[in-house]
């Protein structure tokens, strides 16, 4: 069983992480807290071995709650659930070790599916014996929170690494597939912009895209990440 705590400012967005975690098997939900203060005194008390964490919290961000815990040596994940999608504080949570990051809103299944890779991978990690490479990469890719593997650096022109990244962190979390549309609703760009890092990802051999045929109109194009 893994002990969770549940830390976001609105109230109703807590209550709704908590109903998602209790029906996720193995997990309990051990606790919320809706300021940082409260956050790091339930993970010095309650020790959870996971926390749902917002970046934006009343009294301290979330990355203080992360840099806090560490300083003080506590034995806990972080997976983020929040509306921050600048990339100064998503590359500040990937360097703390945060196990993935969910840009909100997010779907149910989205976080369901971040649940079921975390536990995998803490059931992989803590066997006993040596780990293969197949099993590294099981558990680093299940619930990796890095949304880029391969190196972006050499974007075609007009394209921003930063904006790649969060780009691919929203494809990653897509459950199954995005459109365009969707993505540029995700991130505050246009359809143009955000079709245009779509399709980078294709041509890098990161994602994949197929065809949806409506009653009317033109087939919708939605992407597929497949790196992981």
């Amino acid at each position: 069983m893994c002990d969770v705590l549940i830390v976001d400012d609105d109230f109703m967005v807590a209550r709704a992480h908590e109903r998602i975690v209790a029906q996720q098997r193995g997990f309990t939900v051990i606790g919320v807290a809706a300021t940082g203060s409260d956050a790091l005194a339930q993970i010095d008390h309650k020790a959870p071995q996971l926390v749902l964490l917002d970046m934006y919290l009343p009294d301290m961000t979330g990355l203080d709650v992360i840099r806090q815990s560490r300083e003080a040596g506590r034995n806990v994940d972080f997976l983020v659930l929040s509306a921050a999608r600048e990339a100064e504080m998503v590359t500040a949570a990937l360097q703390g070790g945060i196990v993935s990051y969910l840009l909100k809103p997010f779907k149910i299944t989205e976080l369901q599916s971040r649940l079921v890779g975390y536990a995998e991978r803490r059931q992989l990690l803590g066997s006993s014996g040596d780990l293969s490479q197949s099993d590294l990469d099981q558990a680093l890719g299940r619930a990796s929170a890095r949304p880029v593997d391969r190196e972006v650096s050499a974007l075609p022109k007009g394209l921003s690494k930063e904006t790649a990244a969060l780009t691919g962190a929203a494809l990653a979390a897509s459950d199954p597939d995005l459109a365009a549309s969707e993505c540029a609703e995700l991130l505050g760009l246009s359809r143009v912009v955000a079709r245009k890092y779509l399709e980078y990802f294709v041509t890098a051999g990161q994602a994949s895209v197929s065809l949806r045929y409506g009653q009317t109109g033109r087939p919708q194009r939605r992407y597929t990440w497949l790196a992981g």
